[in-house]
């Protein structure tokens, strides 16, 4: 079933933040400020797909309290959800079975006196402020597509997706059409790989003459430790390392980070830069967790939640023009990330804020064109975190360089300001690394005895501590252009690595008989939304869009 938009409800905004991540409820909360001390009445939204604020928000997160000071003074007591205090931090690097520390930890990634917080906790508290202050918030509503005037050639808003759709698109009894939410200005801020902004870089050109984005796909556990653990005993409650279970030619990395309650935030990054086509990040993550030094550290624990989510990792040279007529794009879909410090809620919500600066400033001219609204990238550039970005320009692609000129070149570019020997460095996209998988290595047998249900535990099992929900019968948010291409040459060519580097075991190649050729099967179901599948399949064959607002993870704690 399909609307015409003349035919569906509309409502309109001054200002409609897209995406219930930091970067927006920062901006949201500015700008209800601006407008308070400027005695302006402002009608502001803010549209999240997840089923509520914090469902779909996961991430490390050592955070650099330096923007949230700025934004909200008192927001220690104003209760800010803080798991702990960086007291005392280490950097490893790991091999097989081994790990050595290394006594020299780089200036940007410093993290003493930062919180540990938890993103899904954190965007829920700052969500309530931003409520507190008459921003509206819209959860379980997922940005369908972009309104946009082509005549005026500018952003009127968003369509939110039709509700209660079958599987082939005809109506059920419970049908709810999506509606067009317009405003003067919409900033979006979906995260990585954001599915609209993706559309209006399509249709605007947007990352012409730019660096591709690159990313690395994150999985994460909140793990529950016994009382008495090695962790809190050992001193040390933020720990970073490199090395094992990737070589040395993967950038990637894993952390552990005290929590609350004697829990602990354990993670694994992969770069998604690898050639290995047999290369799984998840197993990766498993072999992070297992290896002594980490085994160690979360002996006896329980798993308490599970995610997945990719990072944008290029930098300064893969930013978009993050200005259009009618629009912003902030945070992680601006891939606004500052890489060697690891971190980018700061970032986030920093470009948010200073989006909010800019729309103010449109409001008071009633001009909401680019020109206008490009005040947004002075002020954003002009800003420490701007400045952090510039700084680490050419870190990605010098860690994505072959060891071990790699580290030549981080050394370069780390005493250089970003500059490196070459000013900017070249990046590929992700797609385009894989080699043919006759030089990869081989696949891991099903029936892994690195599973033991209860802290090791399989991707389908990873997908229940998710919580992830979607309603089965709806149209398949996956959208696979040429389903004989997986069966056929990406098989052949690559081994299928949908069903490695997707962390929640949504594609599987399967034959229903020996008579019958291989088919791929999906289980949108199982998706974390972390959208891995369309940034690394080799073809370009994978189209990732919203499914209906509401499903997708559950994240609490992560």
């Amino acid at each position: 079933m399909s609307m015409e938009e003349t035919t569906r409800e509309s409502i309109e905004f001054d200002v409609l933040f897209v995406g219930g991540g930091p970067a927006c409820l920062a901006g949201a909360v500015r700008l209800m400020q601006l407008a308070k001390a400027r005695n302006t009445d402002l009608e502001v939204a803010l549209i999240e797909k997840g089923s509520e604020i914090g469902a779909h928000s996961l991430s490390g997160a050592v955070m650099d309290h330096r923007v949230l000071a700025e934004l909200i003074p008192d927001y220690l007591r104003k209760g800010f959800p803080m798991e702990s205090e960086v007291r005392k931090e280490a950097l490893y690097f790991l091999t097989r079975g081994n790990s050595f520390k290394i006594p020299y930890i780089p200036k940007y990634m410093h993290n003493t006196g930062f919180p540990v917080v938890s993103l899904s906790r954190f965007t829920k508290w700052l969500a309530g402020i931003a409520e507190d202050m008459g921003v509206n918030i819209f959860t379980g509503f997922s940005g369908n597509r972009v309104v946009f005037d082509s005549a005026a050639n500018r952003v009127k808003g968003v369509t939110t997706g039709d509700k209660g759709l079958s599987k082939d698109g005809v109506a059920r009894p419970n049908f709810e059409p999506g509606m067009n939410i317009l405003a003067k200005a919409t900033i979006f801020g979906e995260g990585a790989r954001g599915s609209l902004f993706r559309e209006l870089a399509e249709m605007l050109n947007l990352s012409s003459g730019k660096a591709p984005q690159v990313y690395e796909t994150g999985i994460k556990e909140v793990i529950q430790l016994p009382e008495r653990n090695r962790l809190m005993d050992s001193g040390v409650n933020v720990l970073h390392t490199l090395g094992h279970p990737l070589d040395l030619n993967v950038p990637g990395g894993g952390f552990v980070y005290e929590m609350s309650g004697n829990r602990a935030s354990v993670g694994f990054l992969t770069g998604l830069s690898y050639s290995d086509p047999m290369l799984d990040p998840y197993e990766a993550f498993i072999e992070f967790k297992r290896h002594p030094l980490i085994a160690g550290l979360i002996e006896d624990g329980e798993i308490l939640e599970q995610g997945a989510r990719t990072v944008s990792t290029g930098g300064w040279y893969s930013i978009p023009r993050p200005v259009f007529n009618g629009g912003m794009v902030v945070g992680a879909s601006a891939a606004l990330h500052n890489g060697p410090a690891l971190k980018g809620v700061h970032i986030a919500m920093e470009s948010g804020m200073a989006a909010a600066e800019a729309c103010m400033e449109a409001i008071k001219k009633n001009d909401f064109s680019e020109e206008i609204l490009s005040r947004y990238t002075e002020l954003f550039n002009n800003t420490v975190s701007g400045d952090e970005i510039f700084r680490g320009r050419n870190f990605y692609q010098a860690l994505s360089k072959p060891s071990p000129i790699k580290f030549i070149y981080l050394g370069a570019q780390y005493f250089s300001r970003g500059k490196g020997f070459r000013d900017p460095m070249r990046l590929e996209e992700d797609r385009k690394q894989l080699v043919p998988a006759a030089v990869g290595r081989a696949e891991t047998p099903e029936n892994d005895p690195a599973y033991d249900g209860k802290l090791y535990v399989d991707r389908l099992t990873g997908v229940y501590f998710s919580k992830t929900a979607h309603r089965e019968d709806q149209p398949n948010h996956i959208v696979i252009r040429d389903p004989n291409l997986c069966a056929g040459e990406c098989r052949t060519l690559y081994r299928n690595p949908c069903t490695r580097f997707c962390p929640g075991g949504v594609y599987e190649i399967v034959q229903d008989s020996k008579e019958q050729p291989f088919r791929l099967k999906l289980n949108p179901a199982n998706c974390l939304h972390c959208k891995t599948c369309e940034i690394k399949d080799p073809f370009g064959n994978i189209r990732w869009t919203c499914p209906e607002g509401g499903g997708g993870p559950g994240y609490t704690i992560s």
